[in-house]
């Protein structure tokens, strides 16, 4: 008898790293919901798309319940979707710090408390996707900033208390170009790796992470980045 089709939950999966790996999960064998606010990026991505505000309890609730009838099982969860509001403090309204808090930490809370009896019964893992931003900053990206080393922690609380039926690990990615355009020569020139980072270099780590190859790794954070936070940089 053939084993049943693994089931994964891509957040923020219409686009960038989440579309890139909603597709490398496709290829791998999953059957693969994306969930995101926007439309599925690319319609002809063989996977069910759900448009939706993982910022919303009710919103995760129905999500969670409509792959509990319609797939019955879910063995992944990457909880990938995250927006980022760039102001200086002074300009920073507590409704800004909220939506950013709610869509990039609160979600990951709300979707784990959902799924977890799915996740259990399928020995399942999930995936969060934190940043480096998490360890360094540029001006004016408080919100987002506390909201990835919030992630870095509620990954570790989480592998604790779902251990050893969940698998918990964050993902924290440095520059990844998600844009039509490409980086210049220079741009890949600062790092280490010697090139920008591209979704299929996060989709292939979280591959691996969702996979029974990483069977005992949990708790812990993988940072890719190409290297840029073990430079020192002095500026000239």
């Amino acid at each position: 008898m053939a084993e049943p089709r693994r089931v994964a939950l891509v957040t923020g999966g219409a686009r960038g790293i989440g579309q890139g790996i909603a597709r490398r999960l496709t290829a791998d064998g999953w059957h693969v919901v994306t969930a995101d606010k926007a439309a599925a990026g690319d319609p002809a991505d063989a996977m069910r798309h759900v448009r939706t505000d993982i910022s919303d309890e009710a919103a995760v609730r129905a999500l969670v319940n409509g792959i509990r009838k319609e797939e019955g099982r879910l063995d992944g969860l990457v909880c990938n979707a995250g927006i980022m509001v760039r102001k200086p403090l002074r300009q920073l309204e507590l409704a800004d710090w909220s939506r950013v808090i709610a869509t990039n930490l609160t979600s990951t809370y709300l979707l784990v408390r959902a799924a977890e009896d799915l996740l259990r019964a399928a020995k399942g893992a999930v995936v969060t996707m934190a940043s480096t931003r998490a360890r360094q900053s540029e001006p004016d990206t408080e919100s987002y900033a506390a909201s990835k080393g919030g992630l870095v922690a509620l990954t570790h609380a989480l592998a604790i208390s779902l251990g050893p039926d969940v698998r918990v690990n964050v993902v924290s990615p440095g520059w990844i170009n998600v844009e039509d355009s490409e980086p210049s020569a220079r741009d890949h020139a600062q790092h280490p790796a010697g090139r920008v980072g591209r979704p299929e270099d996060i989709a292939a780590l979280t591959a691996w992470l969702l996979g029974p190859e990483s069977g005992f790794v949990t708790g812990a954070e993988f940072v890719s980045d190409g290297g840029m936070t073990r430079k020192m940089i002095y500026e000239e």
